[in-house]
């Protein structure tokens, strides 16, 4: 067997790529909760936005989530104490009892897909709908903002998605998908990358749905042309994914289009031109702040915000701005499955599955916040600083319902 390292043995014998892969999955459950339980809070009401109207014997959405995530935690808890009790630590024992981790997979999938009714059934079959939806690029006309929302966030588990392909090409080519030291060549050269493309595809198609949809409505093209940078956004995450997928084993001796310190250069280009890109977007369209534009520096509002704000506090906007920046040009990195002298740090590469869907969390408070102000008008609320905004403390105030 493979000789492994420090950290990465341990964590690829106590957490092997598929409870990873479901524990990400999990976690990000927990985080939208928690975005819907503080939105509720600080009085922004998500379910006009998401079209979710719950009858009068339904829990508040958050709730719904929680539940929903607490038995997703609980199995996810039984079955690795259980994988931990057999394993022993063991790195052999590991790479034998891959059995526990796909129990618990069909577990969770058994769970969505439950026919029968009560235990939030209107909500799961929503949900799946919605998800059948937009896994083949579509975008409901009344249901836009949440169809965007969620494509948006699996955007961010583009990784997760590559690595769960991984997964099930180990499990069905005979190679242990527990195994301490992943295959990451499993299913080929360009597997990985193709699942990881997924997310993006989806929200290509989506914002070309949009642009139609907006030409059909007779909108003038300085109007809707912002669907047209929207999916050159969206993109720009194709040529990263490429010049990675091409450097993937590249072989000096065979005959190639470019030589592997042009492609290097590429990928390189490609990835700041990406993280640029959508760190501007998340910015200046995604949130609505002034940081990009002329109005930067208005009287009205805190530099590089804007006056239409729910949240009082200026630091959040400007902490947010200062994460989202930073965070985009390592999940950028991160879609380069070539770096092997980091995807073999399988510590790494969690961390950085982790931060991005810590980035994600943080970006959803402000795109329904922006989304909330659309929605009511902007002089519906005329939140600014000093006014009736909410202020971050007022989270750990009791929820009433």
């Amino acid at each position: 067997m493979e000789e492994l390292n420090g950290s990465s043995e341990s964590l690829s014998v106590y957490f092997p790529l598929p409870y990873r892969v479901l524990l990400v999955a999990i976690l990000g459950v927990w985080l939208f909760g928690l975005n819907l339980h503080y939105l509720q809070i600080v009085r922004i009401d998500t379910s006009p936005m998401l079209r979710y109207t719950r009858s009068s014997s339904e829990p508040p959405l958050h709730k719904s989530v929680y539940q929903v995530a607490s038995l997703l935690a609980l199995l996810f808890g039984a079955n690795i104490m259980t994988f931990w009790v057999f394993t022993a630590g063991n790195a052999e024992a590991v790479k034998n009892l891959q059995v526990l981790p796909v129990l618990l997979f069909l577990a969770v999938v058994g769970m969505f897909l439950w026919p029968f009714g009560g235990w939030h059934h209107r909500g799961r079959w929503r949900f799946l709908r919605m998800l059948r939806r937009i896994l083949i690029g579509g975008l409901h006309p009344d249901l836009r903002f949440a169809d965007v929302l969620l494509a948006d966030a699996l955007t961010s588990y583009a990784k997760v998605l590559g690595d769960f392909a991984v997964c099930v090409c180990m499990f069905f080519s005979g190679h242990s998908s527990t195994n301490p030291i992943p295959n990451r060549s499993a299913g080929g050269k360009y597997l990985m990358p193709l699942a990881m493309s997924i997310p993006y595809l989806i929200r290509f198609r989506q914002c070309l749905i949009e642009y139609v949809r907006a030409r059909r409505k007779g909108f003038p093209f300085a109007e809707r042309r912002v669907h047209l940078y929207n999916s050159a956004k969206y993109a720009s995450a194709f040529p990263v994914i490429l010049c990675s997928a091409l450097q993937r084993g590249y072989n000096p001796d065979e005959p190639h289009i470019f030589s592997q310190s042009t492609l290097s250069r590429l990928w390189l280009l490609a990835v700041v031109i990406n993280s640029l890109f959508s760190f501007y977007w998340d910015i200046a369209r995604d949130w609505e702040l002034t940081l990009f534009s002329s109005r930067r520096s208005s009287g009205d509002h805190p530099y590089g915000l804007r006056s239409n704000r729910h949240f009082v506090n200026k630091e959040l906007y400007y902490g947010a701005i200062i994460i989202d920046f930073l965070l985009r040009g390592t999940w950028s990195v991160k879609l380069s499955p070539h770096l092997d002298h980091i995807n073999e740090m399988e510590g790494g590469i969690f961390l950085l599955e982790l931060l991005e869907i810590f980035r994600r969390w943080i970006w959803t408070f402000f795109r329904v916040e922006k989304e909330w102000i659309l929605t009511r008008g902007s002089g519906a609320l005329g939140l600014l600083e000093g006014g009736d905004g909410v202020m971050m403390t007022d989270f750990g105030k009791l929820d009433e319902d």
